[in-house]
């Protein structure tokens, strides 16, 4: 019998029984579709985050009080640690002149910003820095200049805003040198920030920034506990700017050498690596649970094909007497097993891709088609129904013809 011939006796046994052969490809597709939907968005918010955390500036590390990221420890014993002060932060920072720029940062979400008659949504958020907040976090200045140093030094109420509060409050009217404000105080804009469009899902276009010590002075400096960014000279030096920075902070902690940090220290590096080990577990759960899934689509399989096997017994003794070899009857049975398994993994592919872009968008990361797993997926179900479509495709092949024609 040539291939075509089987492999249209094969599509047409899976189409006279279509309820069946749909019900098997289903159990298939939604073990595929877990992993390639899983592994969708994993692949799109690591492209995300590692474009996306250019956010903390080049060659730079983080100093907060607590971590980016905690899933283990209690979240008790870092609220107990102390907070890093203003004073603390500004020793810190001439501590290491000459040897990194150093950024202070303070921030509070929710603000409003009005002028005359104008508000913005209470969305803004208001940042307290200092002149090194720009080149810390990869702003640019559109209009205007950025915050200075004797900003800093007399707490001037002077501010910078982003795109969105420029288009809001003056769509037709020059904002530089205009009197804002926000939470019932007063600030002179002094600059206008570039666009820089959305990062994980958070609008940098609508941030406020002002000089810390006066955002110190008008919301108070108690129970406040500000973050430190420290920016290296080139990736050279990183690593050594990071053991002096670590230094330097456990001297102004007033901490003893056998004393542990009470500090988190966190780079560009550290936090894609702690995504990547969160992203490893989670693609783990995925296989588990798409195994499983698919070790019972193959019983299914297996067992669809038996009963198909069983009620071809007449048919497989007819073809046999008038000249069907063995190896015929074994393929056409194989060839439908790896049919309903490929169907349903294609089913499950396209869904997972589908479905893994939404998730991916909805979380604010790029749409990525998952070449490598959609490849793997497809190979699996070929194996799934060549493994569990060869002993029914056996049996039938083995049929002794004269016994199969007495079938009833």
């Amino acid at each position: 019998m040539l291939f075509n011939e089987i492999l249209r006796l094969a599509l047409s046994s899976l189409l006279a029984n279509k309820l069946r052969s749909g019900l098997t490809m289903l159990g298939i597709a939604v073990g595929v579709f877990s992993v390639i939907g899983v592994m969708t968005v994993i692949t799109g918010l690591r492209g995300s985050i590692e474009s996306g955390l250019n956010v903390l500036g080049a060659n730079s590390f983080q100093i907060t009080k607590f971590p980016a990221i905690n899933f283990s420890d209690p979240s008790t014993r870092f609220r107990n640690r102390r907070d890093i002060t203003y004073a603390q932060a500004d020793r810190f920072k001439e501590m290491m002149r000459g040897s990194a720029e150093v950024s202070l940062t303070l921030r509070r979400a929710g603000r409003r910003v009005s002028y005359l008659d104008r508000k913005t949504n209470p969305n803004v958020r208001l940042i307290g820095s200092d002149e090194n907040f720009l080149s810390s976090r990869n702003f640019e200045i559109s209009a205007g200049r950025n915050i200075q140093a004797d900003d800093v030094e007399f707490g001037r109420a002077v501010v910078l805003i982003g795109a969105d509060i420029v288009n809001r409050l003056f769509p037709n009217e020059e904002a530089l040198g205009r009197l804002v404000r926000i939470d019932g105080q007063s600030y002179t804009v002094i600059g206008l920030l570039a666009s820089k469009g959305t990062t994980f899902g958070e609008n940098l276009d609508i941030n406020a920034v002002t000089p810390i010590t006066q955002y110190l002075e008008v919301y108070g400096r108690s129970f406040r506990s500000l973050s430190i960014n420290v920016q290296a000279r080139d990736q050279e030096s990183l690593a050594g700017t990071q053991d002096q920075a670590i230094g330097a902070m456990r001297l102004v902690r007033s901490l003893e050498p056998e004393f542990p940090n009470d500090f988190e220290v966190f780079s560009n590096e550290s936090l894609i690596e702690a995504f990547n080990n969160i992203a490893g577990v989670v693609a783990i759960g995925a296989f588990v649970i798409s195994a499983i899934a698919l070790l019972a689509s193959g019983v299914g399989v297996m067992n669809i094909m038996l009963v198909s096997v069983t009620e071809r017994t007449k048919e497989i003794g007819i073809r046999k007497s008038i000249g069907a070899k063995k190896k015929n009857i074994l393929m056409q049975f194989l060839i439908e097993a790896v049919v309903l398994s490929l169907a349903g993994g294609l089913a499950g592919v396209i869904c997972g891709i589908v479905g893994g872009n939404i998730g991916a968008m909805v979380l604010n990361a790029s749409a990525v088609f998952p070449w490598g797993w959609t490849i793997a997926g497809l190979l699996v179900c070929s194996a799934i129904g060549i493994g569990f479509g060869f002993y029914p495709a056996w049996k039938a092949a083995s049929l002794d013809p004269i016994e199969a024609l007495r079938y009833e």
